[in-house]
């Protein structure tokens, strides 16, 4: 896609007028409907070159479409709770189950499974102020992974977690704060799914 953009930057200016107005999908898809006519000039070039890329695009979005459905039939066969998380996909189920590994049930405590994930609080207090600051240690693709379940929670409109936010914001904690201990408190929901998966089998 950046490689389509510019592209379309340095193109002349009858070609840019005539994508000026699409983008992502609709550009992809109008580049790659497109029939340039046969030759070697520099416009000709330009078409060729945005045609084959935009093809190009395409063909790999199916391939990821088509990994992502995969990863989501076998997370949903390891865990299919998990699913029923708000926030948690394919990507992010499958990152978390990897983060366990083959041996869920070693995860003894919620503790440990925050400290895995890299959502332990840490504390940073100085002087009279008492706060906590975000862990940079455990598995980063497994904090990640949660990191995007609050913001997917908070820009779908959650209602635990917009009553959550506005609770902790007028008390006058930072966003960096407030999204520490939202993660926290995902780590918990998903060790709960987990550690009641493990002791079913």
């Amino acid at each position: 896609m950046n490689q389509i953009h510019a592209l379309l930057v340095t193109a002349p200016e009858q070609i840019r007028a005539t994508y000026r107005i699409l983008g992502g999908v609709k550009l992809v898809a109008a580049v790659s409907r497109s029939r340039p006519t046969p030759g070697h000039g520099p416009e000709q070039t330009l078409r060729g070159s945005l045609k084959r890329l935009a093809v190009r695009h395409q063909q790999h979005t199916s391939d990821i479409d088509g990994i992502d459905t995969r990863l989501g039939e076998l997370a949903a066969q390891v865990n299919p709770a998990l699913f029923q998380l708000p926030g948690v996909g394919p990507l992010v189920a499958s990152q978390l189950l990897v983060a366990c590994g083959d041996n869920p049930e070693r995860l003894s405590s919620e503790q440990q499974f925050a400290a895995l994930c890299g959502t332990a609080p840490i504390p940073a207090s100085s002087g009279k102020h008492q706060r906590h600051r975000l862990s940079r240690g455990g598995d980063r693709t497994a904090n990640s992974a949660i990191h995007r379940i609050v913001l997917v929670r908070m820009s779908a409109g959650d209602t635990r977690t917009v009553d959550y936010i506005a609770r902790r914001t007028a008390v006058g904690k930072s966003e960096r704060e407030i999204i520490r201990c939202l993660k926290r408190f995902v780590a918990r929901e998903v060790f709960k799914i987990i550690e009641e998966s493990a002791a079913s089998e």
